[in-house]
């Protein structure tokens, strides 16, 4: 009788999940900073799940205010108010390191998110994070449709992709000149002080030279030349949660409880 019964709360347990995975399906984002000891940091990374036109940047062009706050600060409230006043999404968030803000060199973070799969405002993914120490590098989608989440008739797909140090891109915002006082997690005490560029966004360049007195020749960053052949800045995984097949693997192991009961009367 115990073998029956906990066979039905299997089943019912696993069917409890199913009513609500048609309305909604939690997701996870990973985000694990691949570079090496010594190297840069990831500022909290903003994340947002849309209908595929919210544009972060375009290439050649001025950043926007929004994103010169997380390019510059790593600031994300800016980015996650133009987000909303977009009208192309509904759920966005960040993912923060776990001991501190920033996530670290080796170190995985994660969050968790709730969207509606059968809906378009949910089918598309984008990021955007700091590099840090930095004047202004940051890493982020230009494509809004980079990275389709769901498929036209609410499938999931999910992501999982490297960000290369050469996809490390410069806001134009601000001036590369690594002065401790002007360069965010290098000796910045206040946010937005640096020297203006009034430049537009391009690949970064990298940081100045060994010898220059800037961030590479600090200890705390003797690795973090991101502009080194295979250097490798992200992993980002966007997963669902429960994994896809647990709900049947749940069923299917309440229903062999049940046909073995049954064999043994």
């Amino acid at each position: 009788m115990i073998c029956s019964h906990f066979s039905r709360s299997l089943i019912l347990a696993a069917l409890a999940l199913v009513p609500a995975a048609a309305h909604a399906q939690n997701i996870r984002v990973s985000v694990e900073n691949l570079a090496p000891n010594q190297g840069t940091f990831l500022t909290p990374v903003w994340v947002g799940f849309h209908n595929g036109t919210f544009d972060l940047y375009n290439r050649g062009e001025a950043a926007s205010p929004a994103l010169e706050r997380i390019a510059e600060d790593g600031s994300i409230a800016p980015l996650s108010a133009a987000f909303a006043a977009s009208g192309a999404g509904t759920v966005d968030g960040a993912v923060f390191g776990n001991a501190i803000p920033p996530v670290m060199p080796g170190e995985t973070a994660s969050a968790m998110f709730s969207v509606a799969p059968g809906s378009s405002m949910s089918r598309y993914f984008s990021y955007a994070s700091m590099i840090i120490p930095s004047n202004d590098a940051f890493i982020a989608n230009g494509n809004p449709m980079a990275f389709e989440i769901f498929d036209a008739s609410g499938n999931f797909i999910g992501a999982d992709f490297t960000v290369m140090g050469s996809m490390v891109l410069d806001s134009g915002t601000e001036v590369n000149d690594e002065i401790p006082a002007n360069t965010a997690f290098f000796g910045q005490s206040a946010p937005d002080t640096g020297v203006n560029e009034n430049g537009v966004i391009l690949t970064h360049p990298g940081f100045n030279p060994v010898g220059s007195g800037g961030i590479l020749d600090d200890p705390r960053f003797a690795n973090a030349d991101f502009r080194s052949p295979g250097y490798q800045v992200a992993r980002i995984r966007v997963t669902a949660v429960p994994e896809p097949g647990t709900v049947a693997l749940l069923v299917g192991i309440g229903v062999a409880g049940i046909a073995v009961r049954r064999r043994r009367k």
